[in-house]
């Protein structure tokens, strides 16, 4: 909607404010009429029209110091007086303002999405706005991330409206010894490990603090009860899979460089022997098969060495897998 010429004239800030986001509109649009950007900045055409003769005697000075014409911002002046349209026909500086690529703008939101699921950063107004912002910024538009799987992003929307309006979930788990049991948790935060997504609550079955993987979560459900005092006075720690005192130790092999990655299975007392480019160190399960799917994610990385029970449980699974190929084929 235009906005008339007679209009209360603005302030000191408010021109410098039209003058730093006149330049980045300008760019983003290769030839807009006056009008139409008066309307986009709600302030009058002449107000327009002379921010653009200010911008158009301002740059910065080169080599020589002095304020050469290859200096100064430029326009088409033969279409502004013929057309009254704006069209930057050279820049200065601006240019070379250093702007985020697809991929660093996809890892950043990525980064925030996560942030947005936690209790502490319930802000999620803010959270969109600031990946908007992000992905406007980038070179060529953030590269699209689907930070949850299709078949687990209605799982993982509950739970994170449970975690932000602090009440109960119910629902059938399926553990690492293949048990399924109902569990009523007070969901405190959710995150993931690579592909994988996790809830960490208090579970009332086991009166403790418990980890959950989602993809063997089955009838979900909202109780809308409020969550516990023992859930309201939890401090949860940083690391995602803490230790029981009837977990199991396993030595094994990783290469170095898949070390990290499972960092949080390592016990903290646990020795880690580099030999060349693998190091000799143990992990912690809650039950043998639980190697199983460590073993299958870092193929060749990770290798069971002591005890034999462990040896044997991953070798029996890893045969009956070979044995499954060969009977289909």
């Amino acid at each position: 909607m235009p906005v008339p010429e007679s209009a209360t004239p603005r302030d000191a800030r408010d021109k410098l404010a039209l003058l730093l986001s006149l330049i980045p509109y300008l760019l983003d649009h290769s030839s807009v009429p006056v009008a139409e950007v008066a309307a986009a900045f709600e302030v009058g055409s002449k107000q327009i029209r002379d921010a653009v003769m200010l911008i158009a005697v301002s740059g910065l000075p080169g080599e020589s110091h002095a304020y050469l014409p290859g200096d100064l911002f430029d326009i088409d002046w033969d279409e502004l007086e013929t057309q009254d349209r704006i069209s930057l026909t050279h820049t200065v500086a601006i240019d070379d303002t250093p702007r985020l690529s697809a991929r660093e703008a996809a890892a950043l939101i990525a980064g925030l999405q996560y942030l947005s699921s936690l209790p502490e950063h319930a802000d999620r107004d803010a959270m969109a706005s600031l990946m908007a912002k992000l992905e406007r910024g980038t070179a060529s538009g953030a590269a699209q991330v689907a930070v949850a799987p299709a078949a687990l992003r209605n799982t993982v929307a509950l739970i994170q409206d449970a975690v932000t309006r602090r009440t109960q979930l119910d629902f059938d788990y399926v553990n690492a010894r293949g048990e399924t049991e109902r569990r009523t948790v007070d969901p405190l935060r959710i995150e993931s490990v690579n592909d994988d997504w996790y809830v960490r609550g208090w579970c009332h079955l086991r009166e403790a603090v418990r980890t959950f993987r989602l993809d063997r979560i089955d009838h979900l459900a909202s109780t809308g009860e409020p969550i516990s005092e023992h859930a309201a006075s939890v401090v949860l720690p940083e690391r995602l899979f803490q230790g029981a005192d009837d977990d199991l130790t396993v030595s094994v092999d990783v290469q170095a460089g898949t070390l990290p990655l499972i960092a949080d299975f390592i016990p903290d007392d646990a020795e880690r022997i580099a030999e060349g480019d693998v190091v000799h160190t143990k992990v912690r399960v809650a039950h043998y098969h639980g190697l199983k799917r460590m073993v299958a994610r870092f193929a060749g990385q990770v290798t069971v060495t002591a005890p034999q029970e462990a040896r044997d449980a991953v070798a029996e699974w890893a045969s009956a897998g070979a044995a499954r190929y060969e009977t289909e084929g």
